[in-house]
């Protein structure tokens, strides 16, 4: 995957980023629908800011943010 160069990434952003959902619609279904995590804790707010360093995870799957 390739690195983000902006100071940060929102989660919904992030999903599509990574190849996890294909469109921003896709994305929103999927963080209000399922058990996504970032750092260990729930997560349901598509605008929430990643940093280098975040992990999320996702269906037995952890991404880490960079």
């Amino acid at each position: 995957m390739d690195k983000i160069t902006t100071e940060y990434i929102t989660l919904q952003q992030f999903l599509k980023f990574a190849g996890i959902a294909s469109t921003g619609g896709e994305a929103k279904i999927m963080i209000l629908e399922n058990s996504i995590t970032v750092n260990g804790e729930k997560e349901n707010r598509r605008g929430r800011k990643l940093y280098p360093g975040d992990v999320v995870a996702f269906r037995g799957r952890k991404y880490t943010v960079r």
